[in-house]
């Protein structure tokens, strides 16, 4: 599901009905993850999250504004860090290192470019001026792509963030990247198949 957000967010139009349907998956993926990792102690709570996202959505495709376009990019992080940390119980419940376990890491690093994608897009839409250096706020698919060519520290640079809260995160972005990358997945790799107490 993770994957197919992220596909529908790089191929989607720009329009206010992307970003509902964006918040739609999202919310479904959040109830899967609860569902499978069995943490359905907290469904109340992220059912409570999940109405009210989709409850801005339909509005922001009803009654399109900047103001709603940002609170809906704020609930798209939410949901976002809500699937996050759900994915990272499951990690840390598996009691050994194993395919599965490697697999959740993974989905938290694509997980973690997504959260930023919806980051810049809020303040792009809160903002008065451009996001870009460009001149411009660029689409979800750009801001996607600047996400992950910032996570994975490629920088080609064809898009720059203008502002300095823009560059803060930039920063911030490309140290969780590499800082996520070097430990937590390389840790889980280098220990598949040991389980909690160093037995094998």
């Amino acid at each position: 599901m993770i994957v197919i957000v992220f596909a529908f967010t790089a191929t989607a139009p720009e329009t206010d009905w992307t970003r509902s349907i964006i918040v739609f998956l999202q919310s479904a993926t959040l109830v899967v993850a609860l569902w499978t990792s069995g943490l359905t102690k907290y469904a109340r709570m992220s059912l409570i999250v999940v109405g009210v996202a989709v409850a801005l959505a339909i509005l922001l495709a009803v009654a399109p504004s900047n103001a709603l376009t940002g609170a809906v990019g704020i609930f798209e992080l939410v949901l976002t860090l809500g699937i996050v940390v759900i994915v990272a119980f499951g990690i840390i419940d598996q009691g050994e290192v194993n395919a599965q376990s490697v697999t959740g890491a993974i989905c938290v690093y694509l997980l973690l470019g997504l959260a930023f994608t919806f980051v810049y897009g809020a303040l792009a839409a809160l903002d008065s001026g451009p996001f870009f250096a460009q001149g411009t706020d660029g689409t979800l698919a750009t801001r996607l792509y600047f996400s992950y060519v910032t996570l994975t520290t490629v920088g080609y640079g064809d898009y720059t963030a203008r502002t300095n809260a823009g560059h803060m995160l930039g920063i911030i972005e490309a140290l969780m990247g590499q800082l996520y990358l070097v430990t937590v997945v390389a840790l889980l790799v280098s220990r598949i198949g040991f389980r909690r107490g160093g037995e094998t």
